[in-house]
C-alpha cells in the first residue's frame, strides 16, 4: 500500500486527534510530535518527493545525523515520533507494513550529568523569599511573597516539574493528609507525601490569603489577577530568589528538581523509590542521579577502601 505526501498531511490531523483523545497526551507533548513529523514532511517538499518510501526515510534519519547540527537525544526523539506514527497507520491499517518497521537503530546518546544546587545553595534560595518578606510594607506584596514562598518550598520539597506545579488545582492537595496528586507526563497520576511541616504551614499561609486576589481559577496558585499561574510566572519568580540568594544565574528551577532527586540518594534513599516520587517511567532515567550523588560515593570509598589502611 502506497503512501504519498497528500496521504500523510491527511493522516496526521487524524493523528493529532488520536494522540490529544485516545492518548490523552499533554498539548507540549503533542507539539512534539506533530514539530518532528512537520520536520519530515518539509524534507519532503524541498526534496520534491510525492511517495514516502523506506528507502527515502532512511536517507531523512541519516542526514539529521549527519549534519551534527542537533543533539543526539533531539534525533532520537525524532526517530521515535516517525515510527510512532507509522506504526499507528498500521494499527489503524491505513498502511499495511511501517516504511521503517525494519530499520533497526541504536542511538548513542551522550550522558549528561544534572545541574544541581548544593545543600546550602538550596537553604539560601528556600530562606530568600523570607528575607524579601522583611523588607515589604504593602499588604498586595506580601500576598505575592507568601505565594512565592509556598511555591519555592514545594518545587524542592517533592521534586516536581514547574508543568505539574502550574497544573495543581485546590482539590488535589488533601490538607488532612498533607498530600498533593500530580499529574505527571501523558497525564499519569502520582500521589505525593509532604513531608515538611513548615512547607505545610508556608502552603496553608499562602491558602488563608488566596481569596484576596479574587481567584477565577480552581489553581492552587494564581497570579495578581486571579488566574492560573503560568511556566514563565514560575521560571520569573525562580529567577528573582534565585538573584537574591546570590546562587549562578545559569540555573532553573529544574535544578531544584535534580538537587531534590540528588539530596534524597545522597540520604539513602533507593533509587526504586526516588524513580517513582520523580514519575520516571524507567529507572534508566532516574539512574543518572546516581552519577552527581558524591556523598555516598565518599562513605563507600572512606569505609572500604582498601587503599586507606596501607601502611607504605
Amino acid at each position: 500500500m502506497k503512501l504519498t505526501i497528500a496521504d500523510f498531511t491527511q493522516h496526521l490531523k487524524e493523528y493529532e486527534f488520536f494522540l490529544s483523545v485516545e492518548r490523552n497526551l499533554s498539548l507540549k507533548s503533542i507539539k512534539a510530535y506533530l514539530s518532528d513529523l512537520n520536520g519530515l514532511y518539509a524534507w519532503y517538499i524541498l526534496q520534491s518527493l510525492d511517495l514516502i518510501t523506506k528507502e527515502n526515510l532512511i536517507t531523512y534519519l541519516e542526514e539529521l545525523n549527519s549534519k551534527n547540527i542537533l543533539s543526539d537525544s533531539t534525533i532520537k526523539r525524532k526517530y521515535i515520533s516517525i515510527k510512532a506514527f507509522f506504526n499507528y497507520l498500521v494499527q489503524t491499517e491505513k498502511i499495511s507494513v511501517s516504511p521503517i518497521a525494519s530499520f533497526g537503530r541504536h542511538f548513542k546518546t551522550a550522558k549528561r550529568i544534572p545541574k544541581t544546587l548544593s545543600v546550602n545553595e538550596v537553604e539560601r534560595l528556600l530562606n530568600s523569599p523570607q528575607e524579601h518578606m522583611k523588607q515589604l510594607h504593602s499588604s498586595f506584596r506580601r500576598i505575592i511573597c507568601t505565594r512565592n514562598n509556598a511555591i519555592i518550598e514545594l518545587l524542592y520539597v517533592i521534586g516536581i516539574r514547574i508543568g505539574e506545579l502550574v497544573s495543581i488545582d485546590l482539590e488535589d492537595f488533601d490538607l488532612e493528609e498533607n498530600t498533593i496528586l500530580i499529574f505527571g507526563k501523558g497525564r499519569k497520576e502520582r500521589l505525593l507525601y509532604i513531608s515538611s511541616i513548615e512547607v505545610v504551614k508556608k502552603i496553608n499561609a499562602w491558602l488563608s490569603i488566596r481569596e484576596e486576589l479574587n481567584p477565577n481559577s480552581d489553581a492552587l496558585f494564581i497570579n495578581k489577577y486571579g488566574d492560573r499561574l503560568s511556566i514563565y510566572s514560575i521560571e520569573d519568580i525562580y529567577a528573582k530568589y534565585r538573584d537574591l540568594a546570590n546562587i549562578s544565574k545559569k540555573s532553573t528551577p529544574h535544578y531544584l528538581r535534580h538537587s531534590f532527586a540528588t539530596h534524597l540518594l545522597n540520604n539513602g534513599a533507593d533509587l526504586r523509590s526516588v524513580q517513582e516520587i520523580l514519575g520516571h517511567t524507567n529507572v534508566s532515567t532516574t539512574q543518572i542521579y546516581t552519577e552527581v550523588s558524591v556523598e555516598r560515593k565518599k562513605e563507600v570509598l572512606n569505609r572500604f577502601n582498601a587503599r586507606n589502611n596501607l601502611k607504605l
